[in-house]
């Protein structure tokens, strides 16, 4: 069963901030959600409800719903920057 991807609104200009190569790379990631929202190489963060899958040297952290097939991306960015 496949999954709706939705992006919050900070997620939606953050991305608007990268280049067109890092844009494409992380919009592919995401696509991946859709038929599967714990891919390979994904990884629950400890003490939190996120999970986080590696775009380079940028991640992607997300929930997922499973009861409403939903995966929400809360936070796109550069390694060093996300967790914060």
């Amino acid at each position: 069963m496949s999954y709706e991807v939705h992006l919050v609104p900070s997620v939606e200009k953050e991305m608007g901030r990268f280049t067109d190569l890092i844009h494409d790379r992380i919009s592919s990631r995401i696509l991946t959600l859709e038929n599967n929202p714990r891919p390979r190489g994904f990884k629950k963060l400890s003490g939190r409800e996120e999970y986080r899958i590696r775009a380079g040297d940028y991640r992607i952290l997300y929930v997922v719903n499973d009861q409403d097939h939903i995966v929400t991306i809360l936070a796109v960015g550069h390694r060093r920057d996300v967790y914060r």
